[in-house]
């Protein structure tokens, strides 16, 4: 009965943690998704100007007639459909990043629906802890099933550790995909420019396909880094602005798409990419240092637990 209640606690202690993590991963989410939704529709509102913009200069009038015979039109149109394209572009990329929320509350709720009785177990297992305290005629009983609850803290929080580093790890991942293919486009961007032809075009765009896609995938796993790190911040003392993490990978996507789509820059997104993976290659060092500091003190309560219930 006494082991009993101490694993219990242990589990129970590591159920409790995991309710408070997700209802405050859930409530960061719920945030998240009330600002993409302004954002999307912002954005549908520019897409739907730029698109009249298109329309109104493809239509026959005298205006139009005067900038065919100036040689202006094409140039003008061409401008204002890359403008377009952007702004339809951005919107694409706003709502799949509101699925990508949606999909992560939903699991969210699922995982604390599973949790919704953990505080009446945490109450009966206290109740039963004091009435096994109270009928115990050892001194030791109490700093056994209170080491219990320490433990399952550690173990809370190693698991919590390891899931940001896990986190961590796939956002690294993504951004040196996204940099292979970027550096890639650059260099048939520089063949292109002498005189590479129409293969060297096709693969420059072919490479920024898919640093693009990269580069969603590295803004989701970003979205994933960001929540784990809202419940370890404090724990492994770091000293980074998350929320300013998740605005800045925002901001860089909606850059890159402007800049390749109107201007083909490639340097400053390389660059912002890159800058953007050493900050998180030194975050993730310093979990996984927290992660062995902690699996140290873990190690520690075990031996003083064992020892004590050999007292018993």
């Amino acid at each position: 009965m006494f082991e009993q209640i101490n694993e219990r606690l242990v589990d129970v202690k590591q159920d409790l943690r995991k309710k408070e993590k997700a209802e405050v991963q859930l409530k960061d989410y719920q945030k998240e998704l009330k600002t993409m939704e302004q954002t999307i529709s912002r954005l549908r509102k520019q897409f739907e100007s730029e698109k009249k913009d298109v329309e109104k200069l493809e239509r026959v009038s005298l205006t139009n007639l005067f900038a065919t015979l100036s040689g202006k039109k094409d140039e003008k149109l061409s401008t204002e459909q890359q403008e377009m394209i952007v702004a339809q572009h951005k919107l694409e990329e706003a709502e799949k990043t509101k699925k990508d929320i949606q999909a992560a509350m939903q699991e969210l709720n699922f995982k604390l629906t599973s949790l919704e009785n953990v505080e009446d177990e945490y109450r009966q297992l206290l109740f039963e802890k004091e009435q096994m305290v109270t009928s115990s005629f050892s001194p030791s009983a109490e700093k056994v099933l209170n080491i219990s609850e320490q433990e399952g803290n550690l173990k809370a929080t190693i698991t919590e550790l390891d899931e940001a580093i896990t986190a961590g790890w796939h956002v690294e991942n993504r951004l040196e995909q996204a940099i292979r293919s970027l550096e890639k486009a650059e260099n048939w961007g520089t063949w292109d420019m002498f005189g590479g032809g129409m293969i060297s075009s096709m693969a420059k765009h072919d490479n920024i396909d898919k640093a693009e896609d990269h580069l969603h995938q590295a803004q989701r796993s970003m979205r994933t880094f960001q929540k784990e790190l809202l419940d370890v911040e404090e724990t492994a003392q770091l000293e980074v602005g998350i929320s300013g993490m998740l605005k800045f990978a925002d901001f860089f996507f909606d850059g890159f798409i402007a800049d390749f789509m109107v201007q083909g820059k490639i340097q400053d997104s390389l660059d912002q990419a890159r800058s953007q993976l050493d900050s998180v290659l030194e975050i993730t060092d310093r979990l996984k240092d927290q992660k062995e500091e902690k699996e140290r003190e873990l190690k520690s309560v075990q031996t003083q637990k064992r020892e004590l219930i050999e007292s018993l």
